[in-house]
């Protein structure tokens, strides 16, 4: 869950950094063009203070000019040339037809078409010019414009023209943004660091919750959940779960003691049931067909209770689990039902390692082993093979016991280990149909698991897997 809620909250909030780092982004680089242009349109105004005051054109007659002015024009030069060489801005007073006044460098052109050229028609109306357009760090051989008229007695004589290169501007708008990027990757961090934090501490009780249920679908019912982390939601759930589990362990607690109650309490009035049908037997002729039937039917009853009481004894039992040589256990098995085997000419042999360990009941093992070989050696006719092997599967352990019996269909395979479910081809074979599911009740309350699969070209092949780590 965590893999699938942490990527949402970091997409989010890499949506909301951007959302913030970009306008902030565009603005930082306002503001860097802004100061610059601020700073061109004053030495501009500085400029033009300077020119307002040379009204000759420098190509007319000696006559017409004063010493003054001649003085006015070339400090007008002078601090153009200044300029210009401090800086590296180009700056020139032009004309209202053009022509220039003085300029540094001198061949510097009035600008015929775009931004400089509206510059210079904005400052021939009276008008500062506008902003130019925003320079981004990228634009190589972007520059900026900047147009001042010079006013003399009310009317425009001339226009001051700044054009300035863009390098060092261009440089503080990308230190700005890397500064921007760095505090977005480092607010970055710190939100996935605290979608960590929330997600461990949202996902915490439910982590626990789920493996208190899995604990629970295995058989141990103990299993409880801490209500005192987590948010208040999960808190209620975990106090609701908890209830929910003592109500099912109630539940489960009543029914094993009632199966338990009621096998043990029905074994007398049955034993003392079975003593008066042999009685009565001695006063009827031998070989009555009657108290024959009545006979089966009283021991086929004694062996459903004493199954029942073992179903019950299997559920409530807890296991204790040892590190066991299964390879050993299983052939000790083996060789305990061979003589049962040869008595039916049911060849029955164990394959596999000598020694593989895994963690095991033994006593629960060995009765599981019991019920699942009993089981194969009922329905192998003679002269067919039963085996029974051991074989490491990474971390676990397999036992499998294959016959050649008549095996079972797909629906059959399905509802296999029921309680009291028997194939109807196989009804009269004797049996309670409780002996799989005592075998199932051993294992799972040691962890291990049994399942049922068909035994090509015929028979079934059952496979008891158990742990090789300790639990």
């Amino acid at each position: 869950m965590r893999t699938r809620l942490l990527p949402l909250l970091i997409v989010l909030m890499a949506g909301v950094l951007l959302a913030l780092g970009i306008p902030l982004g565009v603005i930082t680089a306002g503001v860097e063009q802004q100061k610059v242009v601020v700073d061109r349109i004053d030495d501009a105004a500085r400029f033009a203070s300077l020119a307002q005051f040379v009204t000759a054109r420098p190509d007319a007659d000696a006559g017409h000019k004063t010493p003054e002015e001649d003085e006015r024009r070339a400090t007008l030069r002078t601090e153009l040339a200044r300029y210009y060489g401090l800086y590296g801005i180009r700056a020139g007073v032009f004309y209202r037809d053009r022509s220039q006044m003085a300029a540094a460098p001198e061949d510097m052109p009035v600008p015929g078409d775009g931004e400089g050229a509206r510059a210079f028609s904005e400052a021939l109306a009276g008008r500062r010019s506008h902003d130019p357009h925003q320079i981004w760090p990228w634009d190589d051989d972007g520059r900026i414009p900047v147009a001042s008229p010079v006013i003399r007695d009310g009317d425009v004589v001339a226009v001051v023209m700044t054009d300035s290169p863009t390098g060092q501007m261009r440089a503080r708008i990308l230190h700005g943004w890397l500064l921007i990027a760095a505090g977005e990757c480092a607010a970055m961090l710190v939100a996935v660091g605290a979608a960590f934090r929330l997600t461990g501490w949202v996902l915490r009780p439910v982590r626990v919750l789920d493996a208190a249920s899995h604990d629970i679908a295995t058989g141990r019912m103990k299993s409880r959940v801490a209500s005192t982390a987590g948010p208040p939601e999960l808190r209620r759930l975990a106090r609701s779960f908890n209830e929910m589990a003592d109500h099912v362990e109630e539940v489960l607690e009543q029914q094993r003691a009632f199966v338990a109650d009621a096998s043990h309490q029905l074994r007398n009035p049955l034993s003392a049931l079975l003593l008066r049908i042999e009685l009565l037997a001695l006063e009827l002729p031998e070989g009555n067909e009657e108290i024959a039937s009545v006979r089966t039917e009283g021991k086929r009853l004694a062996r459903v209770l004493e199954d029942l009481l073992d179903l019950a004894l299997a559920e409530h039992t807890a296991a204790d689990l040892q590190l066991t040589d299964v390879a050993a256990l299983a052939a000790e098995r083996v060789d305990s039902w061979r003589p049962m085997a040869d008595d039916k000419g049911v060849r029955l042999t164990y394959e596999g390692q000598p020694a593989v360990t895994g963690w095991a009941d033994p006593v629960a093992l060995s009765s599981a082993l019991d019920a699942v070989v009993d089981n194969a050696l009922k329905f192998t006719p003679a002269g067919r093979p039963v085996t029974v092997r051991v074989a490491p599967d990474g971390e676990q352990v397999r036992i499998i016991v294959a016959d050649r019996g008549p095996g079972l269909t797909e629906d059959e395979l399905a509802r296999v280990g029921d309680r009291f479910w028997r194939s109807s081809r196989h009804q009269n074979v004797s049996g309670s149909g409780l002996g799989l599911s005592i075998t199932r009740a051993l294992l799972t309350a040691g962890g291990a698991t049994i399942a049922y699969a068909p035994h090509p070209p015929n028979g079934l092949e059952v496979t008891v897997t158990l742990p090789r780590t300790a639990p």
